[in-house]
């Protein structure tokens, strides 16, 4: 736990450490308990969709506002966590082609275990009255159980993921006896506004079960 003036400060990738710092020089087989996210639903290329810009500025006001809540009326502190995101597609091979126009996602940023989804409610109607918009209305709170998942710590750019991913889908998936079971799940660790794309470091993630 960080310390915050006396207070205990929750933070996600410390508590969690085994699922957020994987190496980044091999696949590691790991069970991701159940955990509660912000969530916001889109579709299309992230680069280019003003909506998927809209739900990340939403999620993130959002998250602050119920960090800023849980101190202030419950006094318990906690790091707002990095953004997420699952991916899904009807053929999964977009992903290692890049053809980012057909990927649907959902965006995330994790909540401690004590935030209640009517504490999330309360949050979103403060950040309303600041910020009006309809992509507030889209932000939920998700429970989400993975379990059973293969990770992998990727250096360097988004768009440099496909070989990476070729290998978990094609190579090591089969060799394990494994097939997916969810969606796959990217951490990101990095803030890409302020690191270059080659030192970019996430998180990728991929429920799976025997076939």
């Amino acid at each position: 736990m960080a310390q915050n003036g006396g207070m205990d400060k929750y933070d996600v990738k410390v508590a969690l450490k085994a699922l957020y710092s994987p190496s980044a020089k091999e696949f590691s087989r790991v069970t991701v308990p159940p955990m509660q996210y912000l969530a916001v639903d889109g579709h299309g290329d992230p680069n280019t969709s003003p909506v998927y810009a809209d739900a990340v500025e939403a999620l993130y006001s959002v998250g602050y506002a119920v960090k800023f809540d849980s101190k202030n009326a419950q006094g318990r502190d906690f790091v707002v966590g990095p953004l997420e995101g699952l991916w899904r597609a009807d053929d999964p091979s977009v992903f290692t082609t890049r053809d980012k126009g057909a990927w649907e996602w959902t965006m995330l940023i994790s909540q401690p275990e004590w935030v209640t989804g009517e504490m999330v409610a309360r949050a979103v109607d403060r950040v309303r009255v600041k910020k009006p918009g309809s992509t507030l209305d889209s932000v939920r709170f998700l429970r989400l159980d993975e379990g059973d998942s293969v990770q992998i710590l990727h250096l360097g750019s988004y768009d440099d993921e496909a070989p990476t991913l070729a290998k978990l889908h094609d190579e090591y998936l089969p060799a394990h006896g494994l097939t997916f079971n969810g969606d796959h799940h990217e951490i990101y660790l990095s803030d890409p506004r302020r690191i270059e794309p080659a030192r970019l470091k996430t998180v990728l993630r991929q429920p799976v079960r025997p076939v």
